[in-house]
């Protein structure tokens, strides 16, 4: 089979398909870490007072601390979920478009 020209690997239903799930599966993790991220930032902007909050009678950790934490952990969690899903789904598309078109 001769390698197919790049028009015809871009007009390929399939390689469509595998850039169409890219792109989704990226902007859904995308935004979902912006709302993350500049949601804490905001809660910092306009709600100091409830991050200063003691967690209990005595503590030095105050509730912005674990929420801090939250972030970066969920943070990690997104990064993970992307990765994961690199590896299991998009690597096999990948090697299915290229075995298909000759690359």
């Amino acid at each position: 089979m001769s390698p197919k020209s790049a028009h015809q690997i871009l007009d390929d239903p399939e390689f469509k398909k595998l850039v169409r799930q890219k792109n989704l599966i990226s902007t859904v993790l995308t935004i979902v870490e912006l709302v993350l991220y500049f949601g804490f930032i905001a809660l910092i902007a306009y709600n100091k007072p409830f991050l200063a909050q003691k967690m209990s009678e005595g503590s030095a950790i105050t509730i912005g601390i674990p929420i801090a934490v939250g972030v970066i952990f969920l943070s990690w969690i997104l990064t993970g979920i992307y990765v994961f899903w690199a590896n299991n789904k998009y690597d096999a598309m990948v090697q299915s478009v290229k075995d298909r078109l000759g690359r």
